[in-house]
């Protein structure tokens, strides 16, 4: 497209802008109505280990999002010689899940505990056996009740209860809404309606820890909005709050705001029956749209939906690449001692590729990538560790794939309860994240793991963000077509006509290989257990 329309729809708010706040980097992304993208934004943040609870400082999210905006409207004056002063919608996705109870006066009463905390264990116990629905223990409804366990004083003062999605929305738009996949990890929701399940809001207000309490859970949840739908419009103050140089206009249609799982379902067009994706960084998580009923409820299964509300098996792993991450880190350390320069991707392709030379079965080497807790496999804590026998082949080749194994391990085990205890199909399987950007090698591992063909998606690079702004793209589109086109006919139709994509189907040796190594791996987890109560 030629840059003088492309100013054209710049000028006359034929834009969408979507914000993610992800677990390392917040991001936004520019594109036009045609879901091309025009600027992108980023800023690195880090959650904090505060007081033995995971966390980050809203004032970092606002600064974070000031410094993307900026860069999108610096783009903007350089490419086009144009001011951003009109954006059509603006949607805002962030990590699914958390704690952020707020005061009638709008004061956070603690600071935001993350999805990365594994504190709410008996919470989460107590309320899978009332509801007869699994509630994990990241849930907002699991941190809520076990605030209430602990007789924590702010409980008392909640007022509103919400997202990070959900909060940054709630300070631009002015509205307390959140979208329907975000609201599937706060609260248990009523199949396809589209609303909270009324018999859970019922027992869990019932609940006797739960009366002496003078706000009901209905009241103090988010009100909940589909794909496709506007919720509400960019306030001045939320204009203020985007732009810190005060020349963008309010008025911009304000999508619902999304969890992070449900915005990489749009990026790579998984959100019918029967496809699936998953997503890999400092988590990892998978989503499958259901096209029938789970048999029975599993702790390691999170049943949520997609963005329009349909049913989604999600296996959500706390921990994947920051061991890697740490590992490189290190190297690079070296490297520079060695008077080296070399980029990240650099460092990142050569680590990889050197795992074309290892063991089927790394070696015998075990990594515990564990930073933080993990749900699947029990762990309270993380204690990263690799551990070896004296025979075991301690090469840089196994070293590297023992880690990229480790990272995919969690979610192999979930997984295989899909596959195997509930026999679920999947059409497509595509994958996104950072591990993908070096070709081949972490997606023919990720194939070889789960024994399935791989796909990888190149609208999916820009992730979370880029689905987020088709979200608002989709808004925008009902709204000027009078149209109520549901998702999955819109992205097909619309979005995705001639996607590029590779897929890798599983190797023998290689699916060999890591059966191998998810026995020893699951045969080892009492050495992390041990290391947990030992340090």
């Amino acid at each position: 497209m030629n840059l003088q329309l492309l100013s054209s729809k710049i000028k006359e708010g034929k834009t969408s802008l979507g914000i993610e706040l992800g677990s390392t980097r917040i991001k936004a992304v520019l594109i036009t109505d045609d879901f091309q993208t025009i600027a992108t934004g980023t800023y690195d943040w880090e959650n904090e280990l505060n007081n033995d609870v995971w966390t980050y400082s809203l004032n970092e999210a606002w600064k974070g999002i000031q410094s993307c905006y900026a860069q999108i409207a610096a783009d903007i004056q350089s490419k086009f010689h144009i001011s951003l002063t009109e954006i059509g919608v603006v949607g805002v996705s962030a990590m699914m899940h958390g704690y952020l109870p707020f005061s009638k006066e709008g004061k956070l009463l603690v600071p935001f505990r993350t999805w990365r905390n594994n504190i709410t264990e008996k919470a989460a116990s107590q309320l899978t056996s009332l509801f007869e629905f699994n509630i994990p223990q990241r849930w907002s409804i699991a941190h809520l009740y076990q605030a209430i366990l602990n007789d924590e004083k702010h409980v008392y003062d909640i007022d509103y209860l919400t997202t990070l999605a959900g909060y940054i929305h709630w300070k631009l738009s002015g509205k307390k809404v959140i979208g329907i996949g975000d609201a599937s990890g706060m609260f248990p929701l009523n199949g396809s309606a589209g609303e909270y399940s009324i018999s859970c809001l019922k027992e869990f207000n019932n609940l006797k820890a739960v009366k002496k309490y003078s706000w009901k859970i209905n009241d103090i949840l988010p009100k909940i909005i589909k794909a496709g739908m506007p919720a509400g419009k960019l306030t001045s103050n939320g204009a203020r709050l985007l732009d810190s140089s005060g020349i963008l206009h309010s008025g911009s249609v304000m999508a619902p705001p999304e969890g992070d799982a449900g915005t990489g379902m749009v990026a790579t067009n998984s959100v019918r029956e029967k496809t699936g994706n998953i997503s890999v960084g400092t988590s990892a998580f998978s989503m499958i749209v259901l096209d029938a009923p789970l048999q029975r409820v599993h702790q390691d299964i999170d049943v949520v939906t997609t963005p329009d509300g349909i049913d989604v098996a999600m296996v959500h792993t706390n921990n994947c690449t920051s061991d890697i991450n740490s590992w490189m880190n290190i190297f690079k350390e070296f490297a520079n001692r060695l008077g080296i320069n070399i980029t990240n991707n650099e460092l990142y392709e050569k680590a990889f590729l050197q795992t074309t030379r290892a063991d089927s079965d790394a070696g015998g080497l075990i990594s515990y990538g564990y930073l933080s807790g993990e749900n699947i496999t029990r762990m309270p804590a993380g204690r990263p560790l690799i551990v070896r026998r004296p025979e075991s082949k301690l090469t840089f080749a196994n070293f590297m794939l023992v880690h990229l194994y480790s990272a995919f391990a969690p979610l192999k085990i979930g997984m295989d309860i899909l596959i195997n205890e509930e026999n679920v199909k999947m059409q497509a399987l595509i994958a996104q994240g950072g591990l993908f950007k070096t070709p081949v090698i972490a997606q023919q591992v990720l194939a070889d793991a789960l024994n399935t063909p791989i796909t990888i998606m190149k609208s999916a690079e820009e992730g979370g963000p880029w689905g987020m702004a088709v979200l608002g793209a989709f808004v925008l589109f009902n709204l000027n077509n009078n149209l109520k086109k549901n998702l999955a006919d819109f992205l097909d139709q619309n979005v995705f006509v001639n996607p590029e994509t590779m897929t890798l189907t599983p190797e023998e040796e290689g699916v060999e290989g890591y059966k191998k190594f998810i026995k020893e791996y699951k045969n080892g987890l009492i050495i992390e257990t041990a290391a947990i109560k030992s340090l």
